[in-house]
């Protein structure tokens, strides 16, 4: 990959090596609508342009606020070819929020997908009083249609050749705004240099064989748009998702080899495998439980002996070869992130013959720091893998996480009190995580620096290690751990309803809303033994002691979780400080 220096690179590489007739495709009314590689570069090209003619220069921000779809790669791609910069929105920010980083970035234009974005992005507009225009993918009464741009742009012969050289290593490419959990959002500085490095040092995660992949999780994190850069580097197909609701529906038109996604999902993908296997009976009950444990048991490749193999092989002829034909048939790699992955998880999805790849990163790393490889020999379960080769990783002496390399970040735009924080003197970029490293070699996670607390006995809590226990329970959907200054930590639960509905049907528990389901007695005592049971492995000050049941799942419209469905700590706490204050009154 040595010839990629800038981001559009990769799209010209595309064309001389991968040329084909579906280089991306998205959603539209219901049929997926396909462009070739000569098509997209036309429309690329086009906006281009149509941009330069109205006056864009480089060093310039364009904002971007979409779902996943191949105009977003689009206007991306017409975009960083001339040095203009991209400023992704969140779909689900609030106005607030889009009036301060439209304002702060200064952006010149926005682009939106569809009718509803276009009426929040006009309030924030609004507010700050902002000269900007609006273009919208889909057709909007009273909006400019982005094709009016790219329609200007194939008037034009322009030559784009001495502006894309003009484009260097070492210029901006993106403003990625943090979801702002404290205070303000910040900019997240980073180069074309910054990615491309990242998308190098991941090269080894997607073996070339790969051709078709399908993407879901939200571009605007810099997660799913490095590595669709990253597929792209490779010549594969992408075919964007219509939404999370028709994802399983989507995979199995697609029948990917590859996507990424992040554990929430997998959890959810893995609890409804589980559901149609008590569905079963007899013998093929029997079978599926079997095997499910054999799947728990899996080791790293190398780890597992003869004979363990031979029943495993029994095992995805006879019932993992359905997992498989549930994601469409051909799915080879699952690139996770985002989030801790549950280690049982992992083993059986391995075993399975679907290879997760679980890896670590942040936005301001452009994202991943180590990820866990397809080889045999290069996985740890239970680690988010080895330290890329082009980074160098070290623990302080508090146990958080140092990072420097090509990829990190320069600093937060406008901000330099919030640069000096976060990257000392030596260049080391401070995660705010606490890590170590294995002795052969693997980064493990094992908290959030500031989200570790101490209780009343002054005995140190890692909420997270926690957490990520009791979601292996098919009951829970979402928890969190609190106890801050507390006697003992405590959890506040979201039920898993649908399977919590089914189990309360079964023990002829009739209620009628969820409500009064989560203060029924029955059922707070199956989760005290639920927790019971979890909490057995932990020292007896980590144990949680009591727990709330909520009737809300927290959601990122409700404002509890970020964008790629993290808690939002602080505000669940404050939200149900009631709540939490009755838990320790008692």
């Amino acid at each position: 990959m040595s010839e990629l220096i800038r981001l559009f690179d990769i799209i010209e590489r595309y064309e001389k090596q991968h040329a084909r007739s579906c280089m991306l495709a998205g959603k539209r009314n219901g049929k997926w609508v396909e462009y070739s590689t000569e098509s997209f570069l036309e429309l690329v090209n086009g906006l281009s342009r149509a941009l330069l003619a109205r006056g864009f220069q480089k060093g310039d921000r364009v904002a971007l606020m979409s779902g996943n779809r191949p105009e977003w790669n689009i206007v991306d791609f017409a975009c960083n070819q001339l040095g203009v910069a991209i400023v992704p929105l969140y779909p689900t920010l609030s106005a607030q929020d889009l009036s301060y980083i439209v304002n702060n970035a200064e952006a010149k234009l926005v682009f939106v997908s569809n009718a509803d974005l276009s009426g929040k992005i006009d309030q924030a507009i609004d507010d700050h009083d902002l000269q900007i225009d609006v273009f919208t993918f889909d057709n909007v009464d009273g909006k400019k249609h982005y094709e009016e741009l790219i329609n200007e742009g194939k008037a034009l012969d322009t030559d784009l050749a001495p502006i894309r050289a003009g484009v260097q290593s070492d210029d901006l490419l993106t403003l990625i705004y943090t979801s702002g959990t404290t205070g303000k959002p910040k900019g997240v500085f980073l180069t074309h240099g910054n990615i491309i490095s990242n998308v190098k040092a991941c090269s080894h995660l997607v073996p070339d064989t790969l051709n078709k992949a399908i993407s879901f999780l939200p571009l605007c994190h810099i997660f799913e748009r490095m590595v669709v850069y990253l597929y792209l580097s490779k010549g594969i197909q992408i075919y964007y998702a219509e939404n999370l609701d028709n994802i399983v529906v989507d995979i199995n038109d697609v029948k990917p080899e590859v996507f990424t996604t992040v554990p929430r999902v997998l959890e959810k993908v893995y609890d409804k495998i589980i559901e149609k296997g008590k569905l079963l009976t007899g013998i093929k009950k029997s079978l599926f439980f079997w095997a499910l444990e054999l799947g728990h048991k899996y080791q790293e490749p190398q780890k597992n002996g003869f004979f363990y193999n031979l029943k495993l092989s029994i095992a995805r002829k006879l019932i993992f070869s359905k997992w498989q034909e549930a994601l469409g048939g051909n799915v080879q790699l699952i690139i996770s992130g985002g989030a801790a992955l549950q280690e049982r998880l992992g083993r059986v999805f391995w075993a399975a013959g679907i290879k997760v790849l679980e890896g670590y990163g942040l936005t301001e790393t452009s994202p991943v720091i180590a990820v866990n490889s397809h080889a045999d020999a290069d996985v740890k379960f239970g680690t988010v893998g080895r330290v890329l080769k082009n980074l160098t990783v070290k623990i302080a002496s508090d146990g958080e996480i140092l990072v420097k390399g090509p990829s990190i970040t320069s600093g937060y735009y406008k901000n330099e009190e919030a640069t000096k924080e976060a990257i000392d003197a030596d260049g080391f970029f401070h995660t705010g995580d606490i890590g170590q490293i294995t002795s052969d070699g693997f980064l493990k996670i094992t908290d959030r620096k500031k989200e570790m607390f101490k209780t009343a006995g002054g005995k140190y809590i890692a909420p997270q290690t926690l957490e990520n226990k009791f979601m292996e329970s098919t009951l829970i959907a979402q928890i969190m751990v609190i106890g801050e200054n507390q006697r003992f930590p405590a959890a506040l639960i979201v039920p898993a309803f649908e399977e919590l509905e089914k189990w309360s049907k079964h023990k002829g528990i009739n209620v009628t809303s969820r409500e009064e389901l989560v203060k029924n007695p029955e059922v707070i005592d199956k989760y005290q033994k639920e927790l019971d049971r979890l909490n057995a492995g932990f020292g007896q000050w980590e144990k949680v002691k009591k727990f709330q049941l909520l009737a809300k799942e927290w959601t990122i419209d409700g404002g509890e979780l970020t964008p790629k469905l993290s808690l939002k700590r602080k505000v669940i706490l404050k939200n149900l400080e009631n709540v939490i204050n009755k838990i320790y009154e008692e």
